[in-house]
């Protein structure tokens, strides 16, 4: 039976827009593979963005989004799946890319407070999510030692606090040394995630 087909908003988390980064190439072939699937696609570079960081809590509850991102916060809206690529820098996203989440996750958009219990209510539910994080130790020894925090923070306190679920990752380690061949499989891996639209 074929997969039915989704709205997916890819995110690119890496501040350098360079093309040449390796987490482009595995956007870039989610999204061929989306595309041959009969998904929709929609993308969203972060580092073409630009956008100031909230300093404050009266910011984040009562600040107007900024107009550089309403059409980023029309694309997530739109979606059903959100992809997010970004490289695990000092151990956690880029600081550009929390910045952004920041700034399009508000209230009155993700969530709103009021809920029961005390608790916010989540706006983004019906709403799936894949994680795809690149760097340069083995994906193993993040996972044992390190516990995968900050992709579990994302997870948990970010996208799950607002509702989007299940959310599945994808670790792609010891890119720097890799070689072709593993950069090769990487790339149709992902692509096959891509056409499944997962």
């Amino acid at each position: 039976m074929p997969l039915a087909s989704k709205r997916i908003a890819i995110i690119l988390g890496h501040p350098d827009p360079d093309p040449g980064r390796f987490g482009r190439a595995l956007a870039d072939a989610y999204a061929h593979g989306a595309r041959d699937g009969g998904h929709d696609i929609r993308t969203i570079d972060v580092a073409s963005l630009e956008f100031p960081l909230l300093r404050t809590q009266d910011e984040w509850l009562n600040g107007k989004l900024p107009e550089s991102l309403e059409d980023a916060q029309a694309t997530i809206q739109w979606a059903n799946h959100l992809v997010i690529f970004y490289p695990l820098w000092l151990g956690n996203m880029p600081a550009r890319l929390k910045g952004f989440l920041e700034q399009v996750l508000r209230p009155g958009f993700a969530l709103t407070y009021g809920g029961p219990a005390g608790l916010p209510k989540k706006l983004l539910t019906g709403k799936s999510a894949r994680i795809v994080v690149t760097m340069g130790m083995p994906a193993f020894f993040y996972r044992w030692y390190f516990r995968a925090h900050s992709l579990k923070s994302l997870q948990r306190n970010i996208l799950g606090f607002c509702g989007i679920r299940p959310i599945r990752s994808t670790l792609v380690g010891t890119i720097q040394g890799g070689g072709r061949v593993r950069h090769e499989l990487f790339l149709q891996q992902i692509r096959l995630l891509g056409q499944r639209g997962i």
